[in-house]
């Protein structure tokens, strides 16, 4: 099976080369200020794409899935993750598009107790872990050293031990790395400047 992954596009979709592939998914940020036609042109260009299951886990820019009335029009070709599990033949992906912060952005969580609830749920058979946010101190750092990432997050994931983390929201730290039995992907495209300064992940399973 062969995943193709991205994030943090923010309206530039149409500009992106995408591989083909069984499984097309976006951690997040599809959107850069995550108005109804933003969100429906992208809606649009995903349901375009060949790959056969296509997977959406919005971001902090995508307040359109904010609503509820938004989420039961979205189209029935993309699995919208919203703190919920999907599963594909032998796979079990979790998805959620939580971040730390302080409300300002769509899907804010303070840290700590608040935004621990959200990752209480990921079941413990999950295959394929997605979320908008990285965990605190992995791939999560912004130019000037700061870490953006979520302390409570990193703890479920070590206990968890999905194969695969995949995750962006931190421009500045698009990668990949292995740690025990996990492999990290942030996935951002683009720069701290909205420049496609990479290209989306390719992952056999």
């Amino acid at each position: 099976m062969r995943l193709v992954c991205l994030a943090d596009t923010h309206n530039k979709h149409h500009d992106m080369v995408i591989p083909d592939g069984d499984i097309l998914i976006h951690a997040g940020d599809c959107t850069d200020g995550g108005s109804k036609h933003e969100t429906e042109d992208f809606l649009k260009w995903m349901e375009s794409q060949m790959h056969p299951v296509k997977i959406l886990v919005p971001g902090n820019h995508d307040f359109y899935f904010e609503k509820q009335e938004n989420l039961e029009n979205l189209p029935l070709s993309i699995h919208t993750l919203i703190n919920q599990s999907l599963i594909i033949e032998y796979l079990q992906f979790w998805g959620s598009p939580v971040t730390p912060g302080d409300g300002h952005w769509a899907f804010n969580e303070e840290r700590g107790k608040s935004i621990r609830k959200y990752w209480d749920k990921i079941p413990e058979h999950t295959n394929i872990l997605i979320t908008h946010s990285p965990p605190y101190g992995l791939m999560d750092d912004i130019e000037k050293g700061m870490k953006l990432g979520c302390e409570e997050l990193k703890k479920a994931v070590e206990r968890v031990q999905p194969d695969y983390h995949l995750f962006g929201h931190v421009h500045y730290s698009a990668g990949l790395a292995r740690i025990k039995n996990t492999t990290y992907y942030n996935l951002s495209q683009l720069d701290e400047r909205g420049r496609i300064m990479h290209s989306p992940a390719i992952i056999n399973i």
